[in-house]
């Protein structure tokens, strides 16, 4: 048997066998060589080397997968807020490509594009008229033939606007008539039976009177309205009686006046959702600004709630803008129901003016914004 043996340490060194025997830490079994030439002896007093610590593989694992999965969101996180800048440099791309001619056009191709176009046209000149009119006294009495030629013109004009915007709404009734018969169950088939042999069997639609009474208020409003305006306009083309139209003109401003208002609160309560969902969206942001998050620890949410609240913000103005046209219509339409008397040109010069005015820009943002996505897209 090999055996490892140690150099002669001096004459007043002890063996490691006697320094053994004098601790009593001999633990050698029975039968086993115990001779100093063939048995490895350890000094007990002599310092043991200090261990080489393992690293822990499974650590080092962990950590390298917590640090790849934290690297990946980052680029995940990185692309995605690089993809929205491109998407916003291309929109702003579209946009400036855009022009406002472009955008006229596309408005003018429709009957309510045309509709407000005249009656911006018609209540200028209807302004022009009444300020020439509160600026005669303050000039000379005596006329010159060109300018009274003028007004009769002008006053001519706004005459055939006015009769044009009517033959443009014409049979306007039919939007709304399709929203009606859209609630009917007409053709509708069930199945019954087994799945191997189903037969279909016809649901009876519901009559027209009974879909027509359980229609929606505002549909039903501006369908009578419809109704009620084309009358008023085939007597004056001449085709119905002066008094028959007349007749229908009041119901028709009825049934306006009774619409603006029915719109007006619709407008509250929508509105009153938008600002809900502002006001969460907004607290969100504060208690993220309070809690210590910023666009650079967190850009993802803070850009979605930056992005939500633009477009809350953007559809509550329009909202409010729409709301101030409703008011206008109503304060006009009030004069012909209740019959006002005083100051009535004036005031319906100026609210049929501003009317068409905000009528016209919300049409006008609408067509931009479908023909920047139709650019955006292509």
């Amino acid at each position: 048997m090999s055996s490892i043996t140690f150099p002669y340490a001096g004459p007043g060194h002890a063996s490691s066998s006697a320094l053994a025997s004098e601790h009593g830490e001999q633990h050698f079994p029975s039968g086993f060589d115990t001779s100093a030439d063939s048995v490895f002896h350890m000094n007990p007093l002599s310092s043991h080397p200090p261990r080489t610590p393992r690293t822990s593989v499974m650590s080092n694992t962990a950590a390298e997968i917590y640090v790849t999965r934290e690297e990946v969101e980052e680029v995940q996180e990185t692309r995605e807020e690089d993809s929205e800048d491109e998407d916003q440099k291309a929109h702003a791309q579209a946009s400036s490509r855009v022009r406002s001619e472009d955008v006229l056009r596309e408005l003018l191709k429709t009957s309510n594009g045309r509709d407000k176009a005249f009656k911006l046209l018609q209540y200028s000149l209807r302004l022009y008229l009444l300020f020439h009119a509160a600026l005669a006294p303050l000039r000379s009495p005596a006329r010159r033939p060109w300018e009274l030629d003028l007004i009769k013109r002008l006053e001519s004009t706004v005459a055939g606007l006015s009769l044009t915007r009517k033959c443009l709404i014409l049979f306007n009734w039919i939007t709304p008539l399709t929203s009606i018969q859209a609630q009917n169950s007409a053709d509708i088939y069930v199945p019954t039976g087994s799945l191997k042999k189903s037969a279909r069997h016809k649901v009876k639609s519901k009559p027209f009177l009974h879909t027509f009474l359980h229609a929606p208020p505002p549909v039903l409003l501006d369908f009578v309205n419809g109704i009620s305006d084309d009358i008023y306009t085939f007597s004056r083309l001449g085709l119905i009686g002066r008094r028959t139209g007349a007749r229908a003109a009041r119901f028709a401003d009825l049934c306006w006046f009774a619409s603006t208002l029915v719109n007006l609160v619709e407008n509250g309560v929508q509105r009153g959702v938008i600002l809900g969902q502002q006001h969460e969206v907004e607290s969100r942001l504060y208690d993220e600004s309070m809690a210590g998050t910023t666009t650079k620890s967190n850009p993802m949410t803070s850009k979605l709630d930056e992005k939500e609240l633009a477009r809350l913000q953007r559809q509550d103005y329009w909202i409010q803008v729409t709301r101030l046209k409703l008011l206008m219509d109503l304060l006009f339409v009030s004069y012909d129901v209740f019959h006002i008397k005083r100051a009535k040109s004036q005031v319906q010069t100026f609210t049929g003016l501003a009317a068409a005015a905000l009528s016209t820009a919300k049409l006008y943002d609408r067509h931009k914004a479908a023909l920047v996505k139709a650019v955006t897209s292509s």
